[in-house]
C-alpha cells in the first residue's frame, strides 16, 4: 500500500460553504427547542422557536417588521457612509505623510478610547433628540475600525512600490488609487466586516434613545408588555441583518482578492 494514501473526504466537504455555515445555528435552534419542549427553558422567560416564528409570520403579515427593518436600514446606511468616509478619507491623510498621522492619529486614538455609548446623553444634549444622535453614534462606531485597519493597511504596503510610481512618475492621485487603496485592501476589507458589527451594534443601542420607529422601538414596546416572542424577533432580525452584511462582504473579500491564496485554499 502507498505510504500516501489519500485522505477520506470530509463529510463537510460535499456541502457548499454557506450550508456548512448553517449547520451549528440549526443545531442550536434545535436545542433551544427542545428545551422550551420540554419544560427546561420556561416560555416567560423566553419563548420557543415555534412562537417565534409564528409572531414573526403575524408581524410580517400586519406590516410591523417591514415598516420597522426599513427604517433601521435607512439609519444603518446613512452612519456607516458618514462613518466609511470620515475613517478612510482620515486614514489615507494620516498613512500618506507624517504631517498627516501627527494631526489626525492622535485626536482618534483618544477619541477611541472613549466609551462609545457613554457619549449618548451629551449627544442628545448637542443634537436633540431626533435622528441626529443615532447616526452620529452610528458613524462613530463605524469610522474608527476602518480608520485602524486602512490606516495600517496603508503602511504596510510595500516601500519599492512607492519607487515604481515615482519611475512610471505617477501622479498622487493615480499613486493612491493604483498602488496605495489596492495594497490595502486586504486590511481595508477587515475593517469594514468589523465596521459593520459595531455598526449593528451601535443601532441597537441608538434606537433605545427615544426612537418612534425602527427595530429598537418594536423592542421598547415589546419589553413594557413582557412579549419576549416579538423581543426575541426583533434580536434575530438584528443577527440576520448582521450576518447577511457580513457574507456580502466576505463576497466581495472572494471576488476582490483572488489573487490572494490562503491555508484554506
Amino acid at each position: 500500500m502507498s505510504s500516501t494514501s489519500a485522505r477520506s473526504p470530509s463529510p463537510l466537504s460535499a456541502l457548499s460553504p454557506m450550508a456548512a455555515r448553517l449547520l451549528s445555528p440549526l443545531a442550536l435552534l434545535a436545542l433551544w427547542q427542545a428545551a422550551s419542549a420540554t419544560g427546561l427553558l420556561s416560555e416567560r422567560l423566553l419563548a420557543a422557536p415555534a412562537t417565534v416564528a409564528s409572531t414573526a409570520y403575524d408581524l410580517v403579515k400586519d406590516g410591523t417588521l417591514p415598516q420597522a427593518i426599513e427604517v433601521s436600514l435607512q439609519r444603518v446606511a446613512i452612519g456607516f457612509a458618514v462613518g466609511a468616509a470620515a475613517g478612510i478619507g482620515l486614514a489615507l491623510i494620516a498613512g500618506l505623510s507624517r504631517l498627516g498621522e501627527h494631526a489626525v492619529d492622535p485626536p482618534m486614538q483618544m477619541l477611541r478610547a472613549l466609551p462609545l455609548f457613554g457619549l449618548i446623553p451629551l449627544f442628545i444634549l448637542w443634537f436633540g433628540i431626533g435622528e441626529t444622535p443615532k447616526i452620529v453614534l452610528l458613524a462613530l462606531g463605524v469610522a474608527f475600525p476602518l480608520y485602524l485597519n486602512t490606516f495600517a493597511g496603508i503602511r504596510g504596503v510595500d516601500g519599492r512600490l512607492g519607487e515604481v510610481a515615482e519611475v512610471l512618475r505617477l501622479s498622487r492621485t493615480e499613486l493612491i488609487r493604483h498602488i496605495v487603496l489596492p495594497g490595502a485592501l486586504p486590511s481595508l476589507l477587515v475593517g469594514l466586516r468589523q465596521s459593520l458589527g459595531i455598526g449593528w451594534l451601535a443601532l441597537i443601542v441608538a434606537e433605545q434613545v427615544n426612537a418612534d420607529a425602527g427595530l429598537g422601538h418594536m423592542i421598547n414596546d415589546a419589553r413594557e408588555f413582557l412579549r419576549t416572542d416579538v423581543i426575541v424577533v426583533g434580536l434575530l432580525v438584528y443577527c440576520a441583518l448582521g450576518l447577511l452584511t457580513d457574507s456580502l462582504v466576505r463576497l466581495l473579500e472572494r471576488r476582490a482578492l483572488t489573487w490572494r491564496r490562503g491555508l484554506l485554499n
